[in-house]
C-alpha cells in the first residue's frame, strides 16, 4: 500500500456565485501518478490549482473543505502558504521560466529558502537538472538565458525548478499540452522517472497520455467527480456509463 501524500475531503470552489467543484474527496499516493482528466470547464484545472492553495489568487474565489498535507490541513487561513508551495511544486502548461540565465532559474527557490552557500546550490542545480533529464543540454551554457532554450527543455527546466525546493508533491496542469509530440514524449518519460520520489498529479486533455503515463484517474464532469479508480480499468472497463462515454469519445 502506498502511503497517502495528499487528501481532500468535501473540498469545493466557488468562483462568485459559479460553484466550479463541488465535494470532491480523493486520496494522491506517494510514488503514483494520478491523472485527472474530463472536458474543458469541467473543475480539473480548477481543483488542481486549489491543492497549492493557487486560486487564493483570483478575486472572488472561495474554496471550503480540507486539503490534508501529512497532518495539516492546508486549507486552513493560518497556513504559510510559501511553506505549502514549496511541498506542492506547480508546472503549468506553457513553459514559463523566470527571465534569468539556467543557473539562477533553479537557485532562485532554493536561495528564497535560505540556501546561500555557492557549493550547496551547484550541487542543487546539477541534481535537479539532472532529475529532469536536461543536465547534459545544459551543463555547458549555466550562465546563458533560460529563454534560450527551446519549448521542450524549458518546461523540463521548469520541472527542475520545481524540483530544486526537494517538493513532496508535483502538480501539472496539462505540462506537454503546448509542446511537439518529440518533446512531449521527453515529458511523458520523465514523469515515469519522477514517480519514483514524487507524488504526481497531471491534468491531462489527452486520453493516450493519461493512459500512458498514470496510475490512478479520476474523472471530473461538470464539477462532479465521477469516477476515481486505477487507471487501467478506467480505460478498459470503468463503472459509470458516462465515463466510458467520454473515453470513448461520445462527448468532450
Amino acid at each position: 500500500m502506498h502511503n497517502i501524500e495528499l487528501s481532500t475531503k468535501d473540498l469545493n470552489v466557488f468562483y462568485g456565485e459559479k460553484h466550479a467543484v463541488k465535494d470532491i474527496s480523493l486520496d494522491f499516493a506517494a510514488k503514483q501518478v494520478t491523472a485527472l482528466i474530463g472536458p474543458s470547464g469541467c473543475g480539473k484545472s480548477t481543483f488542481l490549482r486549489s491543492l497549492n492553495r493557487m486560486n487564493d489568487l483570483i478575486d472572488g474565489a472561495k474554496i471550503t473543505g480540507e486539503i490534508w498535507l501529512g497532518d495539516e490541513n492546508i486549507n486552513d487561513p493560518k497556513t504559510d502558504v510559501v511553506l505549502v508551495r514549496q511541498k506542492i511544486g506547480m508546472v503549468w502548461q506553457r513553459p514559463n521560466p523566470f527571465h534569468k540565465s539556467i543557473y539562477e532559474n533553479i537557485a532562485f527557490g532554493p536561495r528564497y529558502h535560505g540556501i546561500r552557500d555557492k557549493r550547496k546550490l551547484d550541487q542543487i542545480v546539477e541534481e535537479s537538472l539532472t532529475k529532469a533529464a536536461i543536465w547534459n543540454e545544459t551543463k555547458d551554457r549555466l550562465n546563458k538565458s533560460a529563454l534560450s532554450l527551446s519549448g521542450g527543455q524549458q518546461q523540463r527546466l521548469c520541472i527542475a525548478r520545481s524540483i530544486a525546493v526537494s517538493p513532496n508533491i508535483i502538480l501539472m496542469d496539462e505540462p506537454a499540452s503546448a509542446l511537439d509530440p518529440i518533446s512531449s514524449a521527453k515529458i511523458e518519460e520523465l514523469i515515469a522517472d519522477l514517480k519514483q520520489e514524487y507524488c504526481i498529479i497531471i491534468v491531462t486533455h489527452n486520453m493516450q497520455q493519461a493512459a500512458r503515463v498514470s496510475d490512478k484517474t479520476a474523472f471530473f464532469l461538470m464539477g462532479d467527480l465521477v469516477e476515481y479508480d486505477d487507471t487501467s480499468k478506467i480505460f478498459t472497463n470503468p463503472s459509470e456509463k458516462r465515463t466510458s462515454d467520454y473515453i470513448s469519445g461520445r462527448f468532450g
